[in-house]
């Protein structure tokens, strides 16, 4: 990073600063509670791999599983000590540089998109979450936003389910009797 980088909020022009070191001497918002985050949820890995088989001998099932999160808990402990001992960037806040309310939208998005995707099926899924996502951030008319969403939703079930023939979830369209038509229909008719 920049040594002459002052850190403040005129550094948001729509580039990264997600160099590596960030910040030299300070700590983002959120940065220490990810870090205790990673802590957490890298001792409940290694409690999980010790349940693969406890510590009988350096050539249990368990002991590479066990020695692996061994080391992501040492990391992540170091790297939350190392955090906490940071001073907080003054000019930035959770919601408008780490967080802001479109990535939770998008959050929200993509659970609902995985909730309907086993009753409704993804053709009809993926429509209503690509066309909702274009228009929201391309922001422009509903003729611009059907041809991309639904152009890119024929050119990705092409790909996948007639190419490379990838069960995807069928939910209430028959596109199963759709594939054969089209077989059919390239086929010369029914066999």
């Amino acid at each position: 990073m920049d040594p002459d980088f002052r850190g403040d909020s005129d550094h948001h022009d729509g580039t990264s600063d997600a160099t590596p070191g960030g910040y030299d001497h300070q700590r983002r918002p959120g940065e220490l509670g990810f870090a205790i985050f990673l802590s957490i949820a890298s001792l409940f890995l290694l409690y999980s791999a010790y349940g693969i088989s406890g510590f009988e001998a350096l050539s249990a099932p368990g002991a590479v599983p066990m020695a692996t999160t061994l080391v992501m808990v040492i990391s992540a402990v170091v790297v939350a000590l190392r955090t906490r001992r940071l001073e907080k960037v003054p000019s930035e806040t959770i919601a408008k540089d780490i967080l802001p309310v479109m990535v939770i939208v998008f959050i929200g998005f993509l659970i609902a998109f995985g909730l309907a995707l086993k009753p409704l099926g993804f053709l009809p899924t993926a429509a209503v979450f690509l066309t909702v996502a274009i228009k929201v951030l391309a922001r422009r008319g509903w003729g611009y936003t059907l041809v991309v969403s639904l152009g890119s939703l024929l050119v990705i079930w092409i790909i996948f389910r007639v190419v490379f023939t990838v069960l995807l979830p069928a939910g209430i369209v028959p596109e199963a009797e759709f594939i054969q038509l089209f077989r059919n229909l390239f086929s010369g008719g029914p066999s």
